[in-house]
């Protein structure tokens, strides 16, 4: 299979490399995370005006690039070699799946305002007692004339601190954990009793928990369908674990580079240790975990838009399942053979870590996956 990217990918990469490589070092990273913000106004204006990555991913006709979810990737695993702090996935990846795939009215003029710069939504989606079921919801949506009324209360959203809008799922109907009467509601955060409370994330990126108290949700804000959106969920989710994985890609390959730089220096016993074979086996091993993470993070990429719902989540739980363990292998190695150093907060190595490490969980680790997988296979797992 072809897996060569077309001359304007490879443009949108090399771009995106060369304004990482100039404007997100180590250094300003770690002020920002300093500053408690978590993100910087300045580059996501220069996302959207000077790079226009913020319409990688949209149609021509939104005002974007025309691209999909290959120019996705590209962006996410440039993003992870950096370690952007902005959430590109929430506001972009997120968004643009949910305004892609609902036909929803007010999805153009969200999606110029996403790329404009304008709009930044944060998905909150995740509930405390919820784990990886998208359907186990106790927020709730109640209609009430021409607005609906949320209540709920969703955990660890991404971004939440510096979004302007919120994409909630909600229940409109149906038992805590039924697939019917699952909805989705875009809500403006400046709405009265829209409440958050702020924090950083141990990788670096800002979360929120966020309370809805009798929020009143005009019902033009519905997107898809009431009460039959959990199939739009799972594809969108589905799309996101994707580039998150081109992410952990991204990370993984500056987790193995930075390895292979400090056993060149790094001297035991009057040589660099690169020279130990035993050492030469472990990054050998951490190439290959990467490289087949990378591909098989590509074929699911190259799947993610399959009208066969089975065809498409396979393709993502397989690829889960590896790029989860590699994290976990390639994030481990590269800390020890670092040593000590190695969980420094004055050295990149162990900031790529933690990442690699919440990102081998998100949207699933890979023992969700597996069964996820056998499930989908078999129809029941062992």
């Amino acid at each position: 299979m072809d897996f060569d990217f077309t001359e304007e990918q490879t443009m949108l990469r090399d771009m995106v490399a060369s304004y990482l490589s100039d404007n997100y070092s180590f250094d300003a990273r770690q002020g920002v995370i300093k500053s408690g913000s978590g993100f910087r106004p300045a580059v996501w204006t220069a996302f959207a005006e000077e790079l226009g990555i913020l319409g990688a991913s949209f149609s021509e006709d939104q005002g974007g690039l025309g691209g999909g979810a290959i120019e996705n990737l590209v962006v996410m695993e440039q993003f992870g070699k950096a370690l952007v702090l902005e959430d590109y996935l929430g506001a972009v990846v997120v968004a643009g799946g949910f305004i892609r795939h609902s036909g929803w009215s007010g999805g153009p003029a969200l999606a110029e305002q996403i790329i404009a710069g304008s709009a930044i939504p944060a998905f909150a989606y995740a509930e405390p007692q919820g784990r990886y079921n998208w359907a186990d919801l106790k927020t709730t949506a109640k209609k009430d004339g021409g607005a609906y009324v949320l209540n709920g209360h969703k955990a660890v959203v991404v971004g939440g601190p510096n979004a302007t809008h919120f994409i909630v799922t909600a229940r409109t109907s149906g038992g805590q954990r039924d697939a019917a009467g699952v909805s989705v509601f875009l809500v403006d955060k400046s709405t009265k009793g829209v409440v958050t409370r702020d924090y950083p994330n141990i990788d670096g990126p800002t979360a929120s928990e966020v309370y809805f108290e009798n929020v009143s949700v005009p019902t033009a804000n519905l997107i898809g369908q009431e009460g039959k959106a959990l199939p739009l969920v799972e594809r969108v989710i589905d799309e996101a674990t994707v580039a998150s994985m081109a992410e952990a890609c991204g990370v993984m390959e500056k987790l193995h580079t930075l390895t292979m730089e400090y056993t060149q220096t790094r001297k035991q016993f009057g040589q660099p240790i690169a020279q130990f074979q035993v050492l030469q086996h472990r990054m050998v091993d951490m190439f290959i975990q990467l490289q087949q993470s990378i591909s098989m993070t590509y074929m699911a990429t190259m799947k993610i838009d399959s009208e066969d719902a089975v065809e498409r989540a396979k393709a993502v739980a397989s690829a889960k399942v590896q790029v989860a363990k590699a994290c976990k292998f390639v994030g481990e190695n590269a800390i020890q053979l670092h040593g000590g150093m190695g969980m420094t907060e004055e050295m990149a190595v162990s900031h790529y870590f933690k990442r690699a490490s919440l990102l081998r969980y998100l949207f699933g680790g890979e023992d969700h996956h597996m069964v996820r997988y056998e499930t989908l296979s078999f129809g029941k797992a062992k």
